[in-house]
């Protein structure tokens, strides 16, 4: 490239409007699918995209602070997924304040005037994880739920609609909750304490990813796979392969990729002057072993990267 050429072409990306992205998390799957998503919005609409959050989604702090620096180095728009949504309220109202164009993606936050809501209908979710546990189950018996985290918005709501939903169900009983607090070492001694607390468990829920991967791991462990019925959420190869195996009866799956997407596009929209939706609830997928040879399924657990 010719030397003037290229230094027009280093004047376009300093340019070009940067878009502060901050996940949960940056180490679960999950986020690094939504990100994939992200970068495929930030090509479309012409944006760089400065993605950064902590490592994890317990450290409210940083995620605190790198909101704050995005805010101080004036980013032309931001997108969170707040790790809880009381402790970021304050960051990310202070964007707000500052005239910051913010979206939410995947778990909400208690603040005023962002511009959309992206996410999976973690409440319809739940809903669905109870119905089909409950056919699994005969609708009898006791269930357990391997919880995510206090704060989470989207993973509370999906253990809002599974628990409301299990008492249409007076066969079952919910005999024990109990929180993995993100972490499938701490998942996998939730599950183990229902379990010995409880041997004749019929069927678990659990609502995350690091959820799911700790009670895989107990039932495995223990050689209850395919006798406890299974219901998760999110996806890996792990998953995947626990569900071929039959320690995992069915997965509810987002599509990360798209929610990512659509957050990013959200913002495009309001900076060429639109007006984005308020909100959009994109639905789960229920997966079972007999779909995992189905071509839409398989783009769905291996979103490209």
């Amino acid at each position: 490239m010719l030397p003037g050429l290229a230094a027009l072409a280093a004047c376009n990306r300093e340019q070009r409007r940067v878009v502060g992205v901050v996940p949960k998390a940056t180490s679960h799957l999950f986020f690094m699918a939504v990100h994939a998503g992200v970068k495929e919005a930030a090509a479309e609409f012409g944006f760089a995209i400065d993605w950064n959050g902590p490592q994890d989604e317990t450290d409210h702090a940083r995620q605190i602070q790198v909101v704050d620096a995005m805010v101080a180095q004036k980013v032309s728009a931001l997108a969170i997924s707040a790790t809880d949504e009381n402790t970021l309220s304050q960051a990310v109202q202070r964007a707000i304040d500052a005239g910051i164009p913010v979206s939410v993606f995947d778990s909400g936050v208690n603040a005023k005037g962002y511009l959309t809501f992206v996410a999976t209908d973690n409440l319809a979710a739940g809903v669905t994880a109870a119905e089909r546990l409950a056919a699994l189950t005969g609708q009898q018996g006791k269930v357990g739920m391997v919880m995510h985290k206090p704060g989470g918005t989207s993973t509370m709501l999906r253990e809002q609609g599974f628990a409301a939903t299990m008492r249409n169900h007076p066969g079952l009983t919910i005999a024990a909750r109990q929180y993995g607090m993100a972490d499938r070492a701490k998942a996998r001694a939730a599950a183990e304490n229902m379990l010995t607390a409880h041997p004749d468990l019929a069927g678990l829920f659990a609502s995350s990813e690091a959820s799911s991967l700790g009670a895989m791991q107990a039932l495995e462990s223990r050689g209850l796979a395919g006798r406890v019925k299974l219901i998760t959420f999110d996806t890996s190869e792990s998953h995947v392969a626990s569900l071929r195996a039959g320690t995992i009866d069915l997965m509810l799956v987002q599509d990360s990729r798209r929610m990512g997407y659509e957050v990013v596009k959200s913002l495009a929209v309001k900076l060429r002057g639109g007006t984005p939706p308020a909100r959009l609830d994109l639905p789960v997928q229920v997966i079972a072993k007999a779909d995992l040879s189905r071509p839409e399924v398989q783009s769905l657990l291996m979103p490209r990267m």
